[in-house]
């Protein structure tokens, strides 16, 4: 569920509680995005925005898009300057019991979102365009 290289090798997918998570904050705000946070205030937390709220430019990656079953994909993105360090991951999505970030959506929800890391081969990292 997100942007695939070669042989099906992705940098974003997310869990199935996550996209549940995520159908609802859609329904209550419309089309939203996630961006990677760098770790200062959140952590290094997946932060999720309405669309657009979130303003992002040259010194951000797109990551890819998850699939969730929506019109629109949801964007996922990262500071350029953190994914020099985690360019050789893949990133996943998940949810969880607790407090979240109080800018992100689903922070009055009692979850938030969290984000997993799996390190790719050098092969499989090759294999993914580089991100825009």
């Amino acid at each position: 569920m997100g942007e695939q290289g070669k042989a099906g090798v992705t940098r974003v997918s997310v869990t199935p509680a996550a996209v549940e998570m995520i159908s609802e904050l859609q329904e209550q705000h419309g089309r939203v995005m996630f961006h990677q946070s760098g770790g200062c205030c959140d952590g290094s937390a997946p932060m999720c925005f309405p669309h657009g709220d979130f303003l992002t430019g040259d010194y951000d990656v797109h990551l890819g898009d998850l699939d969730v079953g929506a019109d629109d994909p949801v964007e996922v993105w990262m500071s350029r300057e953190q994914f020099a360090y985690w360019s050789h991951t893949h990133l996943t999505i998940d949810l969880v019991k607790g407090r979240g970030a109080g800018f992100s959506l689903e922070a009055p929800t009692g979850h938030r979102f969290l984000v997993g890391e799996e390190s790719r081969t050098d092969e499989e990292a090759a294999s993914l365009t580089s991100p825009s």
